[in-house]
This record gives structure tokens, sequence and C-alpha cells, in this order.
């Protein structure tokens, strides 16, 4: 199993006690999918700074395969977050180098080299999908809580698993999954904080509740359980199969400080 995550990646600097630590979508869900056992790759941008340093080494510590983490001059993006009762908030996002970002020929078919290949809403990456999928290549996307973007009218056409972040399920989300499907993905996923998760596939809703843990920080939660979705759906599990599984890797992850 061969996936490899594109796009941004930053340290998350917590304001109360001053520490950082490595995170960003791509970045979190290549880190949870080694640990589920998966063969990833990360490709993105750091700085050349501590923080960027820092990233490589926690990457690289992870097991991921980093051939195409790049340092270029300039700053580590960098998030400051703040925990109000063990639930984080995010501050300032300095975006650092990942500004720039772009994908060159080499990482381009390095990517075609898996099976499938995941970014995210501030990754820069969205361009090359109608590209990824014309090679054949499994697509996933994190449009996070951006329900409103403009990516979500027309990304989905090249996306198979599409994943947003919501608050409960009602009637606005179930249509608002039914578009997302009409419009070309496969899946549409909702990560639905303390309320579960909820996929459409076209043919019906599947729901998941939440499992019991101790919140110590909600950081990487929904990252997690997009791997655990992510991992199931290469291993030929049903939507439902891929909803628990997604739901029990994010419930490690609210056990500690950081995203991992």
């Amino acid at each position: 199993m061969r996936i490899v995550t594109v796009g941004d990646n930053c340290m998350d600097v917590y304001l109360a006690s001053g520490k950082a630590y490595p995170g960003g979508n791509p970045v979190n869900v290549a880190v949870y999918l080694k640990e589920l056992g998966a063969d990833s790759s990360y490709i993105g941008w750091v700085g050349n700074d501590q923080y960027g340093d820092q990233m490589i080494e926690a990457v690289q510590g992870k097991g991921v395969d980093t051939t195409f983490l790049a340092k270029k001059d300039g700053k580590t993006a960098v998030t400051h977050v703040e925990l109000i009762d063990n639930d984080r908030r995010f501050g300032d996002y300095d975006e650092g180098v990942m500004a720039q970002f772009t994908l060159t020929d080499d990482e381009l078919e390095f990517i075609h080299t898996h099976q499938l290949v995941h970014a995210g809403i501030w990754g820069h990456v969205e361009w090359y999908y109608p590209l990824f999928k014309q090679k054949g290549l499994l697509t996933a996307f994190d449009f996070s809580d951006q329900l409103e973007h403009g990516l979500v009218k027309t990304l989905p056409a090249f996306v198979d698993y599409s994943f947003f972040s919501y608050i409960k399920d009602d009637e606005y989300i179930r249509g608002f999954l039914k578009e997302v499907k009409k419009q070309g993905s496969r899946v549409a996923v909702a990560t639905l904080g303390e309320n579960g998760s909820i996929a459409y596939d076209g043919e019906q809703f599947y729901q998941c509740g939440v499992l019991e843990a101790d919140v110590v920080d909600t950081m990487g939660a929904g990252d997690s359980f997009i791997s655990g979705f992510i991992y199931g759906t290469l291993q030929g599990q049903s939507i439902q199969q891929c909803l628990t599984l997604g739901t029990k890797t994010a419930a490690k992850t609210i056990r500690y400080f950081g995203a991992w």
C-alpha cells in the first residue's frame, strides 16, 4: 500500500507553553498512515531555519519517505495554537516558504508511483488533481471546515474521497454531501467533532459515533480520522468499516499533546 501526501506543513506553536510540534494535514496523514502500516511519502517545502530542521527530523523519525521534502530559503510555516478546555483553537498562520509551493516533473513522476495521493485545502496542490486522475491515481482531499470555499464547486470532480469538517448530522450537511457526490466524488465524508462522522456514497448515508477517550488535545483528530478511512479503503473495507477505523485512529490522537 503506497500513499503519497503533498502540500502544506507547519509547526504548531502552543502559545501557553511555547512548545512547537510538527503538523499540517498532509504531514499528519502521512505519519498516521505509516503508523497504521502503510508505505507513505510526504512532499513539501520547509524553510532553512530551526523549525525546518525539526520538521525534517521528526517526519523522517516516523519512517515516512521524505525524498522530496525540500528545504528552501526562508521561514518554515507556523501556526499559533491556543488550548481552550483541551480543544485546540488556531490563531495566526504564517505560511512561510509554502506560499510559493509547486511540484517539479520529478516529483510528479514520483507521485505517479503511488496508489493514492492526498492533499488539503491550504496546500497549493489542487491544480494538479486533474493530472492525478488522468494518470489513474486514487485521490483524497481535505477541505477542512471550508464548506463555502470556491474549490468545493470545482475540485470534487477529480477527488475520489472528499473530506469535510462540520458540527452535527443535520439536513444541511446531508444535502451538502449529496452535492459533492453529484459533482464526481466516489464518497463524501464529514467529521462532526463530538457528534461522530457521516459519509455518503450516492446510495445511502453511513454514520459512526465517537469513542470514549480522555481528551488531552484535539490537535490532529481530523487528520488521523482521514488516515484511518483511507487505510481502510485501500484494504477493501466497507464504508462503515472505514468510518469505524477512522474513529478509532482519531481516539488515539486526542490522548496526547500535538498532532503526533
